[in-house]
């Protein structure tokens, strides 16, 4: 079995380059530099496992020829992983059937809560076709099955938040965190490449920093960790230029094959 991940944002909230921002990596020409909400999808066997539903999901959809979506895995709820959610109607056009997706009763709830039109749509909507989901509770320490393929759901301390990461196969993909739970470096082990998140150098409430996620990749031991969700004071060249061995930053479009 071939898996392959791309990554198609490895941005904050508000992505990179900044609005209104001048700094030299918002103004940069390095297209490493370029920066879209974090999302990736997982692909095997002719199908596709998204992870969140982004802020810019039609964009990074056209950008990386992802003409479909068979399944939908939400780390958590907050808005640049589920803004994304209006525009997986585009793939049930291709799919022809309503998509599964799959979170915490949290994060699900959320989603309802946010569009509450796709959920609770009014008798009288006489405009074009909702998206088509079906949603699937999980419980984060269970294992359970998209596309045929077996996942493997592991819990992350985000601040407050307790979100999901996701393990498929040899790859596993670890965002907005500030800790990693014994219970997650449990499924974590033995992994070949993680992502994981690297927000910047300067300290933060609930991500990593750059140091940190260090830290913690080279306990974790993959052989190749990347790390995503990072901001604009981050330049790639200068930033890759310090990495130790085993360790790099993603870019929007960058591809792993297992």
């Amino acid at each position: 079995m071939i898996m392959r991940i791309k990554i198609l944002g490895c941005g904050t909230s508000i992505g990179v380059p900044i609005p209104g921002c001048d700094c030299a990596v918002c103004l940069s020409t390095d297209p490493r530099d370029k920066r879209t909400r974090t999302s990736a999808v997982f692909s095997v066997n002719g199908q596709n496992i998204l992870v969140d539903a982004t802020t810019d999901l039609r964009y990074q959809a056209l950008t990386h020829g992802i003409k479909r979506v068979d399944a939908v895995l939400f780390t958590h709820a907050h808005a640049d992983h589920i803004l994304g959610v209006d525009d997986l109607r585009c793939f049930n056009f291709v799919k022809k059937a309503p998509i599964p997706c799959f979170g915490t009763k949290e994060t699900l709830d959320q989603i309802r809560d946010c569009f509450k039109y796709i959920f609770y749509p009014d008798p009288l909507w006489e405009g074009g076709q909702l998206a088509q989901l079906e949603l699937h509770e999980l419980d984060g320490k269970k294992p359970f099955e998209a596309c045929g393929q077996k996942i493997e759901p592991f819990p992350l301390v985000h601040g407050r938040t307790s979100i999901l990461g996701f393990r498929i196969g040899d790859i596993a993909y670890a965002t907005d965190c500030k800790a990693v739970p014994e219970f997650a470096r449990t499924v974590l082990r033995g992994i070949k490449v993680l992502f994981l998140d690297g927000l910047r150098y300067e300290d933060h409430a609930s991500h990593f920093t750059i140091d940190e996620a260090i830290k913690v990749a080279q306990e974790i031991g993959a052989e190749k960790t990347y790390l995503i969700h990072t901001t604009h004071s981050v330049s790639y060249k200068a930033t890759s230029a310090k990495l130790p061995t085993g360790i790099e930053l993603a870019y929007d479009g960058l591809e792993v094959e297992l």
